[in-house]
């Protein structure tokens, strides 16, 4: 690592105030500080060292998406060779969605870091940090087969729209992951909805089924999938959503380094369950009949709850809020689920709608507290 650090001392005068790159000085010092922890402290007041930064939180949630990441390689190789009817092994499905899956990640960190790149450079600030996870998130929400201008389309509206005219990282109100998503399922829904785009096309099948186990029973088709299928992920779906079990592992490590918020990881489960629970008593419609437990491993709720939800920017901030925040993300994705055969997954919808209600339940429970000790003191002072 000394030798990195001595190449970057080495060129750093060169974007320095007044060097031939003062300009680019913002792409210099995201490269630095990716590598290195800045050696360059306040000089009044109060501060406190920390190897622990926003990039090193950041790094930590992209080490939590490496499992499902991984998983889902596997998955969507395991997906292909199945419909194709061909002998395969563990390793020949990996490198297959390995090579289907990486080109989505290097468009989406390429385009996205050079938009933020190019927005830092304008306006003279550092670079954010925030696309570092951004970047592996919206490829693991989208189907394998979208094509590759489409998901580059969809990362310029969420870190443009979503991020940038907001001030960029810290300052976004909804979750440009999931913004990506909405934009290409919209604005494309024949590349984003059906039976044909979660799996790659094998060559020589002249039909194919895809369907995910969500769509075929917002169409009242049997499933053939059972609740280890469900756990594990060996199911058509988005390519980091699958496989719950892989998530969990992933919630484990950010529970662990309390990157995230177990209150809301929590509390979306549980307001999940209930509002399938409650479903299964009024029973209307196969996806009411569905078992309340099953829901919950089942679609992108458990990658919606744990690395959308948690979003520390979007997601509501006071302990209370917490709880209200994440309870109603996991009804409404049920609700939308249950009541909309035609788009029965609802996790995207449900944490965009409560992102930009998060602030409004912050409020309250501030107020609330207020209230409530105004009241003690004049009880007391009385």
């Amino acid at each position: 690592m000394k030798f990195l650090e001595n190449f970057f001392n080495k060129y750093k005068p060169l974007f320095d105030e007044g060097g031939k790159y003062e300009k680019l000085r913002p792409a210099y010092m995201a490269m630095y500080t990716f590598a290195f922890v800045p050696g360059e402290t306040v000089k009044k007041g109060a501060q406190i060292r920390d190897a622990v930064d926003l990039k090193r939180v950041m790094f930590t949630v992209v080490l939590a998406l490496i499992p499902a990441t991984i998983f889902g390689m596997w998955n969507v190789g395991y997906q292909y060779f199945t419909q194709a009817g061909v002998a395969f092994t563990n390793w020949e499905a990996f490198v297959f969605g390995f090579w289907k899956v990486i080109p989505l990640i290097i468009v989406s960190y390429v385009v996205g870091l050079g938009i933020e790149f190019y927005f830092a450079i304008v306006r003279g600030h550092e670079v954010n940090e925030g696309y570092l996870v951004s970047g592996l998130l919206i490829p693991l929400i989208m189907p394998v087969s979208i094509p590759l201008w489409i998901l580059a389309l969809s990362v310029a509206f969420a870190v443009i729209i979503g991020k940038e005219v907001f001030g960029g990282t810290g300052m976004n109100i909804v979750n440009p992951a999931l913004l990506a998503r909405a934009f290409a399922f919209f604005a494309y829904p024949t590349f984003m909805s059906g039976n044909e785009v979660w799996i790659p096309k094998p060559e020589n099948a002249d039909a194919y089924s895809g369907e995910t186990l969500l769509g075929a029973l917002g169409q009242g088709n049997h499933i053939a999938y059972t609740w280890k299928d469900m756990l594990f992920g060996n199911i058509p779906g988005s390519i980091g959503e699958t496989s719950v079990l892989m998530i969990l592992i992933g919630a484990a490590l950010l529970l662990f380094t309390k990157v995230a918020s177990w209150r809301i990881m929590v509390s979306g489960f549980l307001g999940a369950a209930l509002m399938a629970f409650i479903f299964n008593l009024w029973g209307a419609n196969p996806l009411m009949n569905f078992p309340w437990w099953q829901h919950l491993l089942v679609g992108g709720l458990a990658f919606g709850v744990v690395f959308m939800a948690t979003d520390p920017v979007t997601a509501a901030q006071t302990r209370r809020g917490k709880w209200i925040y994440g309870f109603l993300i996991g009804m409404f994705a049920i609700m939308i689920r249950v009541f909309n055969p035609a788009y029965p997954e609802g996790v995207m919808l449900a944490i965009l709608l409560m992102n930009v209600v998060a602030p409004t339940i912050d409020h309250y429970v501030v107020q609330g507290n207020i209230k409530k000790r105004m009241k003690r003191f004049n009880k007391q002072a009385a």
